[in-house]
């Protein structure tokens, strides 16, 4: 049975160059896709933190753990898929040739969006405006979608989702 989902996995590594484009290369020359890939610094300057989202079943998932695991400059792997996590993703939206009008609901769609977490509009000018958003993956799918439905000319950067592991059971 091909069971097909995003499965999570963050990497402490070591801080040097190139980790990051052996730990890419690995994805790569095994096609697996990538949906989403951050990495820095942690509270030790040698070590940097990787967090991965990758679209897999649970064959090649264990696959691509043990594989991480082989390399030398992997010092951790942690599966996170069904671990309560707290996560965010961080993503600019910025609205151009927008009326009045548009800017109005524009300012509306933050503030709705404010309620789950960190929105908000960070530079304006007559006829455009940026948003920042730091919400989960799933939020920040739901404010893309209204965007693109809204406006006629956005432009939206994603970075990739961070995530640590809760101390409590009752977050994902």
């Amino acid at each position: 049975m091909n069971n097909l989902k995003n499965r999570w996995i963050a990497l402490y590594v070591e801080n040097e160059v190139g980790v990051l484009a052996k730990v890419a290369g690995l994805f790569s020359a095994k096609s697996y896709n990538l949906q989403s890939l951050t990495v820095g610094t942690t509270e030790h300057e040698d070590i940097s933190r990787m967090t991965i989202c990758v679209t897999s079943d649970d064959i090649t998932f264990e696959q691509i753990k043990k594989q991480l695991n082989t390399m030398v400059e992997v010092i951790k792997v942690m599966d996170l898929t069904n671990v309560p996590i707290h996560m965010k993703e961080i993503l600019f939206a910025k609205i151009k040739r927008i009326t009045a009008e548009e800017k109005a609901e524009a300012f509306r769609i933050v503030e709705v969006f404010a309620a789950s977490g960190h929105i908000r509009t960070i530079d304006i000018g007559e006829d455009s405006m940026i948003i920042e958003s730091a919400l989960t993956e799933r939020r920040n799918n739901e404010l893309c979608a209204l965007l693109r439905k809204t406006f006629k000319h956005i432009d939206i950067v994603r970075g990739g989702a961070v995530a640590m592991e809760a101390i409590s059971t009752s977050c994902r």
